[in-house]
């Protein structure tokens, strides 16, 4: 009998690890916290049930490994991450690592032994982390994690050095868990669009062809805290009023790349002001700007000119103002070896396909550095997505899941 998925399985799973969560602030497992630490004991007992050898690498990524029937063959992979934004969904990411698991646990059903390896993959801390960093344990198997990075501190003090080793991980031991160019024979992952272009569409899968690359910065507005009640306007150094034209100059200059460059969004979504009180100029803001293109050279274009416009504020009201760059993720393109299989799997299974680009990032894309990678996208509500209103029908889970079974079967014929 050809391995099959058991919807039902996979659905009451998903139910299951939102359960896990914070109460006040459904759906809410940050990496890092208590909760992703039970969320992945759960997992863990679901992997083992599924057959899979499981454990943690020296990056604290859950790993299940179901062997393969001919030796020296490079694994496949598949998987995504089960750690959420606050007030977040319960299908980004979750819906990848559940969907490789029922393609694993459907072949243990079925007696299937692919030929190669498969490790099925729940990545540590993919959604920003309070330390500042996104995708830390895809970014550490990529060998991308940076010179610095395990110095990087949360708000109570903490490394993230130290943050790994809490989570099960040996952060001196980390090249352990690097996937070196070539050691992956290929990875797919599973994902909501998180865009509303499929649902539109009644379109069951997206074939993804690229992943944007992705840059965060820190900036540091330092002016002078005062009374505010006695000092005069033109005698002020705002922290804050210097910070918010900052914002405006990262819109204004995200859109205009946006028209000349093609796809380019700009963000700034954390803002933190001291003293923070009614009655004080704020002394110091931090704000942390992101920006995304599948273009180099337009996200070089974006800094070089933000820190040009803060010179000038600098000048003109007195404030200091300092950049610093806290990660910075190249554009990755989908193979197309993955892709066709995809697009087989997808005529195999009998659901209607695209090609699309995403503008989030994902796991998939430090991975990409091992071996071939290729992404699903499945329909989501309203292409909503990190709220609590994130919503994919049980069919459309289903049908993706039917879809990576079967390109996962297909790679494991094709591929040396």
């Amino acid at each position: 009998m050809p391995p099959r998925i058991n919807a039902e399985r996979l659905w009451q799973r998903l139910e299951a690890l939102a359960t896990i969560t914070d109460p006040a602030l459904p759906y809410t497992r940050r990496s890092f916290s208590a909760l992703h630490a039970d969320s992945r004991a759960q997992l863990k007992a679901w992997f083992e049930e599924a057959g899979l050898t499981t454990g943690l690498d020296t990056a604290a990524n859950l790993i299940g490994r179901r062997d393969g029937r001919e030796a020296g063959l490079r694994p496949l992979m598949a998987g995504s991450h089960s750690d959420t934004v606050p007030n977040g969904g319960r299908f980004d990411g979750i819906a990848g690592v559940l969907t490789a698991l029922e393609a694993a646990h459907s072949l243990a059903d079925a007696g299937h032994v692919l030929r190669h390896p498969l490790d099925v993959v729940d990545f540590l801390a993919e959604e920003p982390s309070e330390y500042g960093m996104s995708c830390v344990g895809s970014r550490i198997q990529g060998g991308r994690l940076g010179r610095n990075g395990l110095n990087l501190t949360n708000t109570e003090g903490e490394t993230l050095a130290d943050g790994i080793r809490r989570m099960g991980g040996d952060p001196d031991r980390l090249t352990e868990a690097v996937r070196k160019a070539g050691s992956v024979a290929a990875y797919v992952e599973l994902h909501i669009e998180q865009g509303p272009v499929l649902e539109s569409g009644g379109i069951a899968v997206g074939v993804v062809t690229g992943i944007v690359g992705i840059t965060r910065y820190a900036v540091t507005v330092e002016g002078r805290a005062d009374h505010a009640g006695n000092t005069p306007m033109d005698m002020r150094q705002d922290a804050l009023t210097a910070a918010a034209s900052l914002v405006l100059k990262a819109e204004e200059e995200a859109w205009d790349l946006n028209h000349t460059t093609g796809f380019f969004v700009g963000t700034v979504g954390q803002l933190v002001v001291e003293p923070n009180a009614a009655n004080v100029v704020p002394g110091r803001v931090r704000l942390t700007v992101e920006f995304r293109s599948s273009s180099n050279a337009a996200r070089q274009s974006f800094i070089a000119s933000l820190q040009q416009f803060a010179d000038e504020v600098a000048a003109e009201t007195g404030v200091r103002i300092a950049f610093e760059r806290l990660s910075d993720a190249a554009p990755a393109v989908c193979s197309e070896t993955v892709r066709g299989a995809i697009r087989d799997a997808c005529a195999t299974t009998g659901v209607a396909c695209i090609d699309m680009a995403s503008g989030a990032g994902h796991d998939a894309m430090h991975v990409a550095n091992a071996g071939p990678m290729g992404m699903i996208f499945i329909p989501c509500r309203g292409g909503r997505s990190h709220c609590p209103e994130e919503w994919v029908e049980p069919k459309d889970l289903a049908a993706g899941a039917a879809v990576l079974l079967e390109t996962v079967l297909t790679l494991d014929s094709r591929l040396d």
